[in-house]
């Protein structure tokens, strides 16, 4: 169902849209999380490092991927809401091309380069061999990945949020269903964990394709579109690249974080990588609303409805509370319980690692939903330059104060995780400032004519 987000009431939009997302953020999680519960689970304590150790690195790829969708979905939103179809259905086109393109060189990089990541980050020897071959079977899933990030990120800035989720329903739980079965009877330990990711997302990812393609058909034009363009190629890169930037700081900055951790010892690598799950799941909901925002902020400004965009960041904060409670609560009061998910009581130091992570960072959800909201705003209306700012700031303030407290000042690894408090405070203050600089009445796209649909 494609949606129109620049007409009718701003909550009932946002509410109606953004929560088949969560629900779909819900499953992607729940899936990822199942892959470190049953390793911790069923393999054992080393496994679950094994695959935490090597958890940083796909970051790296899946912010790629992340951020070419986030940039597609910018100028697939800002074309829908001017009802420009027919570049619409260039760009898609497109941005299935590059994709492709993409995903091969990445994926030979990845298998050039996957065992000397793992070696820069020190991993442990007890943990080296299935951390590499984690990595490996991953690296081959790539052109699944960027594929299904892209196809969905298209839905969502078309204002169809209902079809991603169907699909997350379907490959989580097949994911699951293959992980119990790889691991437990079949006893492929880690490869099955890593295998069952793969084929699970790669049915989903041409399924979302073929959906995609139906969904454009639909999309009536009276002539028909180049399948690439160059000029679009660059509309969209402008929004893309930083994108992916700003998430690829992200990963690089965990990548130097990880290697911090992994001097700790196997112990503290599996509790860290329990807890990081649990935040992940957390922080990538809050995401998630503010990608709705973006779609939501981007048809607007292609409809040269501004005066929409306030009203969208207030209710998406109101969203984001209610999102950011639960996780506080349960990280707070029941974490022991939640780490316990993946792993049994004897990992007593893992435990405590995990739970000592959550207790930290948690309460500053609230923070961080703020500036993911106002980013998204940003995001939106292509005033790139000040998001991808606060997101470096964030990195850079999180990995060197890690370090110091470390290293400088001797601590245990309660001193990482102290970092990330002080990194989202003050990027927050930032994305806070840059919102109400409102820079998109002199960098967002000028009014022009409304081009007649087609359809």
């Amino acid at each position: 169902m494609i949606t129109d987000l620049t007409e009718g009431n701003i909550r009932k939009l946002l509410w109606s849209f953004s929560i088949p997302m969560l629900i779909s953020v819900a499953f992607q999680q729940m899936y990822n999380i199942a892959d470190s519960v049953i390793a911790g689970r069923f393999i054992g304590e080393d496994a679950l490092a094994a695959v935490g150790a090597s958890y940083p690195i796909t970051m790296i790829f899946m912010a790629i991927a992340i951020g070419s969708s986030s940039g597609c979905a910018v100028i697939i939103s800002r074309l829908f809401g001017g009802r420009q179809y027919l570049h619409l259905k260039c760009a898609v086109s497109t941005i299935c091309i590059t994709t492709l393109v993409l995903s091969v060189i990445l994926t030979v990089f990845g298998v050039w380069q996957g065992e000397a990541m793992l070696r820069m980050l020190q991993t442990p020897d007890n943990i080296f061999a299935d951390g590499a071959l984690y990595l490996k079977i991953y690296i081959y899933g790539f052109l699944f990945l960027f594929l299904y990030n892209v196809c969905t990120g298209i839905f969502t800035a078309l204002g169809d949020s209902r079809t991603p989720l169907y699909l997350l329903i379907g490959s989580s739980l097949g994911n699951i269903v293959l992980d119990l079965i790889f691991v437990i009877p079949l006893k492929m330990g880690v490869a099955g964990v890593a295998w069952a990711t793969f084929v699970a997302q790669g049915i989903s990812s041409i399924l979302a394709f073929f959906l995609l393609l139906l969904r454009l058909h639909q999309i009536v034009t009276t002539k028909l579109f180049p399948l690439f363009s160059f000029h679009l190629l660059g509309q969209i890169s402008v929004i893309a690249i930083p994108s992916i930037l700003q998430q690829s700081f992200v990963s690089v900055g965990n990548l130097f974080i990880q290697s911090l951790v992994n001097s700790f010892g196997s112990a503290v690598i599996a509790g860290y990588s329990s807890a990081i799950k649990l935040n992940t799941f957390a922080v990538t909901c809050m995401m998630t609303l503010a990608n709705g925002l973006s779609s939501f902020t981007a048809q607007n400004i292609g409809a040269h409805k501004e005066s929409r965009l306030s009203e969208g960041l207030k209710e998406s904060i109101r969203m984001g509370v209610l999102v950011c409670l639960p996780f506080v609560l349960i990280y707070i009061f029941l974490g022991r319980y939640a780490i316990g998910l993946f792993m049994d009581s004897e990992s007593q130091q893992a435990i405590g690692t995990g739970m000592l992570f959550l207790k930290i960072v948690s309460p500053f959800y609230f923070v961080v939903m703020i500036k993911a909201m106002c980013d998204g705003v940003l995001r939106g209306t292509s005033s790139i330059a000040f998001f991808t700012t606060t997101t470096f700031t964030d990195l850079v303030l999180r990995v060197v104060l890690a370090y110091w407290f470390v290293k400088g000042f001797h601590m245990d690894s309660m001193g990482i995780w102290l970092s990330w408090p002080v990194g989202w405070t003050v990027s927050t203050l930032l994305s806070i400032i840059f919102y109400r600089m409102r820079p998109w009445r002199k960098h967002g796209p000028k009014p022009r004519r409304r081009h007649k649909a087609t359809a």
